[in-house]
């Protein structure tokens, strides 16, 4: 259960006053015949006209899917996310970035990458961050082409750090420290993905079963108040085991416990799509297309994956 905008172009408006025209040479009417006559100047040079959009791009861009619906509230973790019905070669990855349009209000400084899906070929997905975590509140729009046009509000911060070693969660919320939740994680050779992850969805049941992510030791159930964290199957959920083993030791196949007195059920209640989770003093790090693993990367490594950076 475990292995998951070119540059942000932020529009700034600037008004011209009345009173900025007056250099000009605007005369008054009482003047005007005493004004030299015109005389014939060189015809203004045309200006240059945008260059047309390639039926190739346009075609990719025709395919393409956005993982945020409009008007939706997302946490501040929350990366836009481009899928491309098949892989972009890399000579036209730029000329799709350009087509790509993120405005920001509060602005950000952002930048698109190109990352390797967990379920998809490298050239099919490209995103969108900030270079931190957004703002809460920020409203953000995104236009990818003629065709798709998203707009949604990051809402509060939440922020839950998992450690693997301590067997506690702290959850942080709008800067405030507000829970310590016991928990209990991957027990080796199924140790929780290490890293920055970001809540995809939740469902109140997930069927799990052992079959479907190779791991030899069986298992299959129903698990509640399921926050799913990475495509390759980490969940933060209610497990009975927790009910003992919670604060103690690590016993699950990857996933991050809770027990069932409540506890996964306050947590999963606050938690909504694009909230953090952190885990920390685990071993192996989460892939940044495994799930919203985008903030594993540093800044200069995330710039890097931009094709108009190559």
């Amino acid at each position: 259960m475990r292995r998951h905008i070119a540059a942000a172009v932020l529009a700034m408006t600037c008004a011209l006053a009345l009173t900025g025209c007056s250099d000009t040479g605007v005369l008054p009417d009482a003047a005007a015949a005493e004004r030299p006559e015109a005389t014939a100047s060189a015809p203004a040079k045309p200006k240059p006209t945008a260059t047309p959009v390639s039926p190739t791009i346009l075609g990719h861009l025709a395919e393409a899917s956005v993982n945020i619906t409009d008007g939706a509230r997302v946490g501040v973790g929350m990366p836009i996310s481009v899928t491309f019905g098949r892989p972009v070669p890399r000579a036209e990855r730029a000329d799709v970035e350009r087509q790509l349009k993120v405005t920001a209000d509060p602005g950000v400084d952002g930048a698109w990458a190109w990352i390797k899906d967990h379920n998809h070929h490298l050239g099919q997905r490209v995103d969108f961050r900030p270079r931190t975590f957004w703002k809460p509140d920020t409203e953000v729009s995104v236009q990818a082409g003629p065709e798709i046009s998203r707009s949604f509000t990051i809402a509060r911060s939440l922020v839950a750090t998992v450690d693997v070693r301590t067997h506690r969660m702290t959850v942080v919320k709008d800067g405030a420290p507000t829970q310590k939740i016991p928990i209990t994680a991957g027990r080796p050779p199924y140790d929780t993905w290490n890293g920055t992850m970001v809540v995809l969805d939740k469902q109140r049941k997930v069927l799990m079963d052992s079959r479907t992510v190779n791991i030899a030791d069986p298992y299959r159930g129903w698990y509640g108040y399921a926050v799913h964290l990475t495509t390759s199957g980490t969940y933060l959920h209610e497990n009975k085991r927790a009910n003992v083993y919670a604060g103690e030791a690590n016993v699950t196949h990857g996933c991050v416990g809770l027990a069932d007195d409540g506890t996964a059920r306050r947590f999963y209640e606050q938690v909504i799509p694009g909230d953090v989770v952190r885990v920390v003093n685990s071993k192996d790090q989460v892939d940044p297309g495994n799930g919203y693993g985008d903030w594993n990367l540093s800044w200069s490594e995330w710039r890097s994956r931009s094709a108009l950076n190559a």
